[in-house]
């Protein structure tokens, strides 16, 4: 029997480090899937005009029709950017890659929203890197569609370098501040985080389901090219189909 080969688009941010080795090692357990990678520039999360203009779709297309010539079956773009910019910025994002290529799209946060209304997860915790208004807007967006975080935690980086250099240690101090505060559910937002590899672990330790935002888009990419019952094991419950 052939298995059939699926080629994955993943829209990355510049200056990430941490998205592209924990992507192709969830995936390296998908006989015949493979992901591929294109860059935009991306250096700052804050919410200036310049930092807010590095997300114009004009730049994110432009990478988009890149991975186009590469004939992959999906594009997804791995970033969060929606959180603060709305979520209407990712579904105008993803019609307009489908239209300028021909390829079906998502995103990091469509992924994670659809999820945690499948599970009916209507509170949860909030742990990024970012600085206090990203972090108040993104929870303001999420509050507007009738979520409620229920805890948060954040670490007023700005620099997106920076957020891949945070220590496991530190991160699994933000994890446990947030369950600590009462937390049905977590969710780890930035793909520039060395986290996604501590989901089980921390799902182990905390009992509560954790939402990384690098899984997300992956899981939703599976999904759409029809690996939905492909479990992937040690990445957590949502990536072995058991949340």
């Amino acid at each position: 029997m052939i298995t059939p080969r699926s080629r994955f688009g993943v829209l990355t941010p510049s200056s990430n480090t941490a998205l592209e080795p924990l992507t192709s090692a969830m995936l390296a357990e998908v006989p015949g899937v493979s992901a591929h990678f294109s860059r935009f520039s991306v250096t700052e999360i804050a919410l200036s005009q310049r930092a807010l203009g590095q997300f114009d779709n004009t730049h994110v297309l432009a990478a988009a029709k890149l991975l186009a010539d590469a004939r992959v079956d999906v594009i997804g773009w791995s970033g969060t950017s929606a959180g603060w910019l709305g979520f209407d910025h990712d579904v105008a994002l993803c019609q307009s890659i489908e239209s300028e290529t021909g390829i079906q799209a998502t995103t990091s946060m469509l992924a994670l929203n659809e999820i945690m209304a499948a599970c009916q997860l209507r509170e949860f915790g909030l742990v990024t890197p970012y600085t206090d208004d990203v972090q108040q807007c993104i929870m303001a967006n999420y509050h507007a569609q009738g979520f409620s975080v229920v805890a948060e935690d954040h670490l007023s980086i700005s620099e997106n370098f920076a957020f891949a250099e945070v220590s496991e240690e530190t991160l699994t101090a933000q994890v446990r501040r947030v369950a600590e505060q009462g937390a049905p559910a977590i969710v780890v937002s930035c793909t520039n985080l060395n986290s996604a590899q501590l989901v089980a672990q921390w799902e182990a330790e905390l009992g509560v389901p954790v939402l990384d935002t690098t899984a997300t888009v992956v899981w939703k990419m599976l999904r759409m090219t029809g690996h939905a019952n492909t479990p992937i094991t040690g990445w957590g419950r949502l990536m072995e189909g058991a949340l």
